[in-house]
């Protein structure tokens, strides 16, 4: 048993502290929103009044925050985390999807302060967060990883060592390029073929089982009523936000520009759903990228 703290309960680190709870993990826990750790103190996990006395004593500190810039408010801000624990041998475990040189920056301070660091973002949505089913792609050392590991096995079932630190960060935004790219396609897809007179969930039974097959279709349709348990089937309300592709999409725009790499489809990929979020969809889950594509009908 490992005594862990989690900071940030929202619609993935709460279920994620819940199965480490269930793994028989001791858990502190803390999220800015008091409603948040509710939930998780119900599975048995202790409420800090703060992140700074979450994180006293333990082996473990996870964090799942929204972006960069909250990461490095709760290691590196006025209150920050790693001054708190220096020298305590903590391993400090980064799930949020974040800049790869904002992971870098927090894992060299936090050897200043004699901690470990790995960067460790998921790929699985709320669903596999739940199902303790998610993808985990590590930057950091060989070392740390087979420290983490095991802690990291307890929430997902897929852990992958992707290299240095920020590695995990650079493997997560390539995925989600990918998999803006391939919902996005799908849903252009899907609407030309209502448009034409095709009906979506036959077309997408025929795509599924010929070479247009991809995991939208096995397991995300974005069209409405074709499959049960998806965000579109519930007016695309929870999964994963509109807000949150955007910001993964923006993540490898930068890489791209930093590498030179000719990303042609991620740029679309990137203006399209940069052009769904102004129409105010961010909130809405991404398959919903198919109603950009239902509203551009001329009569």
């Amino acid at each position: 048993m490992a005594r862990i703290s989690f900071i940030g309960l929202g619609n993935m680190g709460a279920p994620m502290s819940i199965n480490l709870i269930k793994s028989g993990h001791d858990l502190s826990v803390f999220d800015v929103f008091a409603q948040s750790m509710e939930s998780v103190v119900a599975e048995g996990a202790h409420a800090a009044k703060s992140a700074v006395e979450s994180a006293q004593n333990v082996d473990f500190i996870l964090s799942m925050l929204p972006g960069g810039k909250h990461v490095k408010e709760l290691y590196l801000g006025q209150s920050g985390l790693l001054k708190s624990i220096a020298g305590s041998k903590t391993v400090v475990i980064d799930s949020s999807t974040i800049e790869t040189e904002t992971a870098k920056l927090i894992a060299r301070h936090a050897r200043e302060n004699g901690c470990s660091f790995v960067d460790a973002p998921v790929s699985g949505g709320v669903g596999g967060a739940k199902a303790g089913t998610l993808a985990f792609m590590v930057g950091g050392c060989d070392k740390d990883y087979q420290l983490v590991k095991p802690i990291l096995e307890c929430m997902g079932k897929n852990i992958f060592h992707a290299g240095d630190i920020g590695a995990g960060q650079s493997a997560k935004a390539c995925n989600n390029m990918l998999l803006g790219i391939m919902m996005a396609g799908t849903a252009e897809v899907l609407n030309m073929g209502k448009r034409i007179g095709l009906d979506p969930s036959t077309l997408s039974d025929i795509m599924k089982n010929s070479t247009g097959s991809n995991w939208a279709l096995q397991s995300y349709n974005p069209a409405p009523g074709v499959m049960d348990n998806v965000p579109s089937s519930n007016n695309y309300d929870g999964g994963f936000r509109v807000d949150l592709m955007h910001k993964d999409l923006g993540l490898a725009m930068e890489l791209s520009r930093r590498s030179e790499s000719p990303t042609p489809l991620g740029s679309n990929a990137y203006a399209l759903y940069s052009l769904h979020k102004s129409k105010g969809a961010g909130g809405l889950d991404f398959s919903s990228i198919l109603e950009l594509y239902l509203a551009n009908k001329t009569e």
